[in-house]
């Protein structure tokens, strides 16, 4: 398959082109820092952003909305959104 794009350099503003599955954990940090995370299922989710010293909860998020917040942590404790894919 031809990538037009392939000579084009990754940005924090361009799509994403190693999504993966986010499995919450209030000790280990994310596999890969993402531009943005896609909530599959809605609810809450707490996250510590990549230049932050503490975590912050985020309520009322909607399935299918897109946070557009590089997180280093996304926490179990606390968390009730699912299915959650980082888009790094």
């Amino acid at each position: 398959m031809a990538d037009r794009f392939l000579d084009f350099p990754d940005a924090p503003h361009t799509p994403s082109r190693r999504p993966f599955a986010i499995v919450p954990s209030d000790v280990a940090a994310l596999p890969d820092l993402p531009k943005a995370i896609y909530v599959g299922t809605g609810g809450t989710i707490v996250l510590r952003g990549v230049d932050s010293a503490t975590d912050v909860t985020l309520r009322g998020i909607s399935a299918g909305q897109i946070l557009d917040i590089r997180a280093s942590h996304v926490r179990v404790t606390g968390t009730t959104a699912g299915d959650l894919v980082g888009l790094a």
